[in-house]
């Protein structure tokens, strides 16, 4: 079935788009709005309820969980360009935050960067134990080069029945600029170079 991946059950997926064209104090945008996009899957945690010391049933398909998370990134982005990215995770309140930390793990990630036409730097990552409707802030900063500060922003998502308890919600998500009328000098994208993408 479209969406499911073996060794893993998923009982829903989500996307979220966002286009802004002001900021905060009502200055329009300073060229393109900047469009924030996002996917999330929610997903059975098999280790609720109880500690375990290996996560291998969340680690080991986690390749093939990333290259559908690629794919279905790809669509929520809606044509845009994908200049920064950032992943989080919320884990249900029978879990443990190291049951969502298993499942952003660069072998999660590195599908994506593929899929998405590459990308040189360490993707920022946050999560938590919440319950159904918990917030999170999920840090965006540019995709080649870690430090330049005008892309360093966050997409706040919540889903409104996930996490359950025994659930895990991922989520993985882009914009296709920096802020609007960032001002704080630094590091501007255009002087990016090296091959590390830290510059």
């Amino acid at each position: 079935m479209e969406g499911q991946v073996e060794g893993y059950s998923i009982r829903k997926w989500c996307e979220f788009f966002e286009e802004a064209y002001e900021n905060e104090t009502g200055q329009f945008a300073d060229g393109e709005p900047v469009r924030k996009f996002a996917v999330g899957v929610v997903i059975c945690n098999p280790y609720a309820g109880k500690y375990e010391e290996k996560l291998d049933k969340l680690l080991a398909r986690s390749g093939e969980l990333g290259e559908v998370f690629g794919a279905r990134f790809l669509r929520s982005a809606n044509g845009q360009p994908i200049v920064s990215y950032g992943k989080s995770c919320i884990v249900g309140v029978n879990g443990e935050y190291e049951h969502g930390n298993a499942c952003l793990t660069t072998a999660f990630a590195d599908p994506i960067r593929q899929i998405i036409g590459g990308g040189k730097a360490w993707i920022p990552s946050t999560g938590k134990v919440g319950v159904p409707g918990t917030s999170i802030d999920i840090p965006l900063a540019h995709k080649q080069a870690l430090y330049v500060r005008s892309h360093y922003d966050t997409f706040t998502i919540s889903v409104h029945d996930a996490p359950r308890p025994n659930e895990i919600l991922i989520l993985f998500a882009g914009a296709s600029r920096g802020r609007l009328k960032a001002r704080l000098g630094g590091l501007e994208a255009d002087q990016i170079k090296g091959s590390d993408g830290l510059v």
